[in-house]
């Protein structure tokens, strides 16, 4: 048995007492893990001044444009340092968005893309899409 708050329909529960983002794929989600193309132009660098990369409110998935209506949530993940220091890093911003369009999706931004990728491209990925009429 879950321990969700329900909410009615627009009804927004305060940052404190939201529960954290479950990164995992839930029954809800279409796991999806394909890179998004950025619109250059639409970055929010409001996210910027706290260290959180600026959100793009716009980008191209599998050629379709969509656009960011809301930010629903925000989190991330930490993994340990790689030169052997106890540090820990964070690995991953987390933005679960709803555009303007409907769709809610899980976006994730890589504070380090692979090596070997397309640094703008590959640093931004659709994690997940919530198919809210379950």
């Amino acid at each position: 048995m879950s321990h969700q708050q329900k909410i009615s329909a627009g009804e927004k529960l305060p940052l404190s007492k939201r529960p954290a983002m479950d990164h995992r794929n839930s029954n809800r989600d279409s796991f999806i893990s394909e890179p998004i193309t950025p619109d250059r132009e639409s970055f929010d660098t409001s996210f910027m001044a706290s260290g959180i990369p600026g959100l793009p409110r716009k980008f191209t998935w599998r050629n379709k444009n969509y656009e960011v209506a809301e930010v629903l949530e925000t989190s991330k993940s930490t993994g340990p340092c790689h030169s052997g220091s106890p540090e820990k890093y964070v690995r991953k911003h987390y933005f679960k968005v709803r555009t303007r369009t409907g769709e809610v999706m899980t976006l994730y931004c890589t504070r380090q893309p692979p090596k070997s990728s397309n640094k703008t491209r590959d640093r931004w990925i659709l994690f997940s899409i919530t198919k809210e009429d379950w």
